[in-house]
């Protein structure tokens, strides 16, 4: 047990771990009793259906990883939290690569099937193995039915509508 004796106030009974984290929640306090909590992702895109890899502690760590996966973007998640470390509010910030470019050639594209009802999902090169997935799962369940979703980096995910019909 560590005793911390500050103006007016005693805390017995942390142990070094509590203490650490006590002290920086209180490193992080904003306006009232709100403590903000900020980490870092990596992402291809700014579209809702996109693919993110972290999170990370700094933003540098962010960038390098995002450089490395060939991803344009990085987003900065902000937690509002209340004294009880519940969340209160979020924010989500986008902000673009410096250099990072974003032309269709070089862009590989996969094809990605998922189940409307159950939610079983898989990931295709070709699209005859799409198709062929999705004649399986709805033979298999039927009352399924199966959406298809493209992707290529740095466009995010894009349904292709009536692939079916």
């Amino acid at each position: 047990m560590i005793p911390i004796v500050g103006p007016q106030i005693a805390i017995w009974g942390l142990d070094y771990w509590d203490l650490a984290k006590l002290l920086w929640l209180s490193s992080l306090r904003t306006d009232g009793m709100d403590y903000r909590e900020i980490f870092w992702m990596a992402c291809d895109s700014t579209e809702q259906l996109r693919a993110e890899y972290g999170p990370f502690h700094t933003r540098a760590e962010a960038e390098a990883e995002a450089r490395k996966l060939e991803f344009g973007y990085l987003l900065r998640y902000e937690h509002l939290l209340d004294e009880n470390e519940e969340i209160q509010e979020v924010r989500c910030i986008f902000l673009e690569l410096p250099g990072a470019t974003f032309s269709s050639e070089g862009f590989t594209v996969s094809l990605h099937t998922r189940c409307a009802t159950c939610g079983e999902s898989s990931t295709h090169d070709k699209s005859w193995q799409a198709e062929v997935w999705a004649d399986i799962h709805e033979f298999e369940h039927s009352r399924h039915r199966v959406r298809l979703f493209e992707h290529a980096r740095g466009k995010g995910l894009k349904e292709i509508a009536g692939w079916r019909a």
